[in-house]
């Protein structure tokens, strides 16, 4: 089913952007949250009038993104966790304590924002993306240490 996003969905796309999603996505979720409408001409129209207006928006996120991003380009959070033999810890440093850890330094990103491929399960300096927008991951060092 074609429909018209009113807002950026990440997995989706772009506000105003039409995309094809499955019948039951958009009759269940997108239709009734408000976040599209059907891809008819009607609409068409209508979001042709408010074009204006969605590229306003879109410069106002990616300007919000670029200026997040260089707050946390370079940033090193710690992340205290208890080791086992070695340097293995008996967990995992995972998105919440790497949030957690970003929290205290008063940075706040959402649990979808955090980009880490595994659980972190040693101890040691890495490199971890944050996916800010679309196109604008900056990176962040998280520092694993023991306890």
């Amino acid at each position: 089913m074609k429909v018209i996003l009113k807002e950026t969905i990440d997995s989706l796309g772009i506000i105003g952007s039409e995309v094809n999603v499955a019948p039951g996505y958009a009759r269940n979720y997108l239709l009734p949250q408000g976040k599209a409408v059907p891809a008819t001409a009607q609409y068409r129209k209508i979001l042709e009038h408010e074009k204006a207006k969605f590229e306003l928006q879109i410069a106002k996120e990616k300007d919000l993104a670029q200026q997040m991003a260089q707050r946390l380009e370079g940033v090193t959070c710690d992340v205290a966790a208890k080791i086992h033999e070695g340097d293995r810890l008996y967990g995992s440093v995972t998105v919440r304590d790497i949030i957690d850890a970003l929290a205290k330094k008063d940075i706040v990103v959402e649990k979808r924002m955090v980009l880490l491929p595994e659980p972190i399960k040693t101890i040691g300096n890495f490199k971890v993306a944050i996916r800010v927008y679309k196109d604008v991951e900056p990176e962040i060092t998280v520092n694993v240490v023991a306890e």
